[in-house]
Parts: structure tokens; C-alpha cells; sequence
């Protein structure tokens, strides 16, 4: 397992950060594009969908996130789409989450469908649109997520229910506890303020979005970090909702050793628009 995660990892770098820092942001939104065409696949089968119709959901968003990059979508503001996807997953996340998984087959499935395809839409839209604004910008919302992740688990691992007696939701993801999410935005915290420093110390030519944070004021710049450290936790949690309602451990094995697309992605699906809008707005 840990030789097929190695290898896995390996060849993702090896597509990713060419297409990253190649000078245009062409090659990172076409990575980009095959990864939530990949990722739609999966959804189709996650929610009980034949192949055939999940190939059919995969070439449905590979399309929608065509006719948005032909339209010009990639270098259009978008504040007010930001917003309403952001509103969708505070919203849709919390009640997601309060219906747990015996809510999820509640849901009626052409919902399911279609929601899940403009999450990935807009998550390909706002990652595409990150790397336009630039490099460090859109490193800053990815490490976001990573730190995030790295720190919890770290933190639940060494203080798991040493100062809780609940975990955080036992019904969907029983590792995951308190302490872990506290860890995870602290290390955001800490990634935010030294991100800050960073671009001040280099003269970034381009802004993180940390620094367009800060820039109105220290106060926003954290309530920002921790409402993105907390937005990713989301992601994740409702992703191992409907894989735990579907049975299955992984949502695909696209990626050996470490399961599906979606798997690698759940939490960049609520905070790459969030993000967006953060930048927008601030």
C-alpha cells in the first residue's frame, strides 16, 4: 500500500507541477478540467448511477467547464457567483451534516446529481481562475486546505479526546475528533500570519490571499483563515457522509493507494469558491 501511494504521488507531481508553474495557466486548468471530469465519474457511481450514465455525468462537467472557459469566465469577475456557492455550501453543508447519513438517500437523486456537478463546476472554476490571478495566490488557498488536513491529524492523534469526550461526528468519520479540528486551525493560523510576512518580506508581485486579507485588517485575516480551516472540514465530512450511505470505503481507485479524485479533493470543493470570494469581497 505505501509503495502504490509513493508511486501515485510521484506521477501527480510529475503532471502538477509542470502544468502549475508553467507560465500560462492553460496546462493547470486542463489538469484541472480531466481531474473534475474524473471526479463527476465517481459521483455518478457514489449516488447509483450504471457506467454508462456515469461516464455520460463525467462528460456533462468536462462540457460546462468548457463553455465556461470559451465564454471567458476564466479572467470575468465573478463576486456574486462566489457568493451564492459559498452561501450554497454553508448552508448545504450544515444541513447535510444535521441530517447525516440516513438523510443523504432522503435527498431526491436528480438533486444529488446536479448539485454535485455544479460543486465540481465551480470548484474547477475557481481553481482555474486562482491560477490566473497567480501562483502564489493560488498556493496559498491550496496549502491552506493541506495544513489544515496535515495539523489535524497530527493534533488528534496526540491530544484525541484529552479535553472532549465527543468526537466530532462518530456517525460519519470516527477518526476525526475535537482536538484534531482545533490543531488544524491553529497550524492555519500559523500558516496565514507567516504567508503574510512572506509576501511583505519578498515584495510578491502577486498577493496571497492571506495578504488581501490582512490588508483590511488583522481581524479579517483570521476570522478568514479559521472560517476556510473550518469550511474544508466540511468538505471533508460530507464527502465520508455520502461514501459511508453509498458503503464504500474509497470513491473510486483511480489513484492507487489513495483512493478516488474526490478522495484527494472533498476539501477544496467548499473553499476554492469561498476563497474566491474572499478575494472578491475583501
Amino acid at each position: 500500500m505505501l509503495k502504490q501511494r509513493v508511486i501515485t504521488a510521484l506521477i501527480l507531481l510529475a503532471i502538477l507541477l509542470p502544468a502549475l508553474f508553467y507560465p500560462s495557466y492553460v496546462p493547470f486548468a486542463a489538469v484541472a478540467l480531466v481531474a473534475m471530469a474524473a471526479a463527476a465519474w465517481e459521483w455518478g457511481r457514489l449516488n447509483g448511477l450504471g457506467q454508462g450514465a456515469s461516464v455520460l455525468l463525467g462528460a456533462l462537467c468536462l462540457a460546462l467547464c468548457g463553455l465556461a472557459w470559451a465564454g471567458g469566465w476564466l479572467q470575468a469577475p465573478l463576486p456574486w457567483l462566489w457568493a451564492l456557492g459559498g452561501a450554497a455550501w454553508v448552508l448545504g453543508g450544515a444541513w447535510l451534516l444535521r441530517a447525516g447519513v440516513a438523510g443523504w438517500p432522503g435527498v431526491p437523486l436528480a438533486v444529488r446529481i446536479v448539485g454535485g456537478v455544479l460543486a465540481l463546476w465551480l470548484a474547477w472554476l475557481a481553481v482555474a481562475q486562482a491560477r490566473v490571478a497567480g501562483i502564489n495566490f493560488l498556493l496559498s488557498v491550496l496549502t491552506l486546505v493541506w495544513t489544515a488536513d496535515i495539523c489535524a491529524y497530527f493534533a488528534g492523534r496526540a491530544f484525541g479526546l484529552r479535553f472532549t469526550k465527543n468526537k466530532l461526528a462518530p456517525s460519519i468519520s470516527p477518526g476525526k475528533s475535537w482536538e484534531g479540528v482545533w490543531g488544524g486551525m491553529a497550524g492555519v493560523l500559523v500558516l496565514a500570519c507567516a504567508w503574510v510576512a512572506g509576501d511583505a518580506h519578498w515584495q510578491a508581485a502577486v498577493p496571497s490571499l492571506y495578504t488581501l486579507l490582512a490588508r483590511q485588517g488583522w481581524w479579517l485575516l483570521l476570522v478568514g483563515a479559521l472560517f476556510m480551516a473550518a469550511m474544508s472540514v466540511v468538505g471533508d465530512l460530507v464527502e465520508s457522509l455520502i461514501k459511508r450511505s453509498a458503503g464504500v470505503k474509497d470513491s473510486s481507485g483511480l489513484l492507487p493507494g489513495h483512493g478516488g479524485v474526490l478522495d484527494r479533493i472533498d476539501a477544496l470543493l467548499p473553499t476554492l469558491p469561498l476563497a474566491m470570494m474572499l478575494s472578491h469581497f475583501a
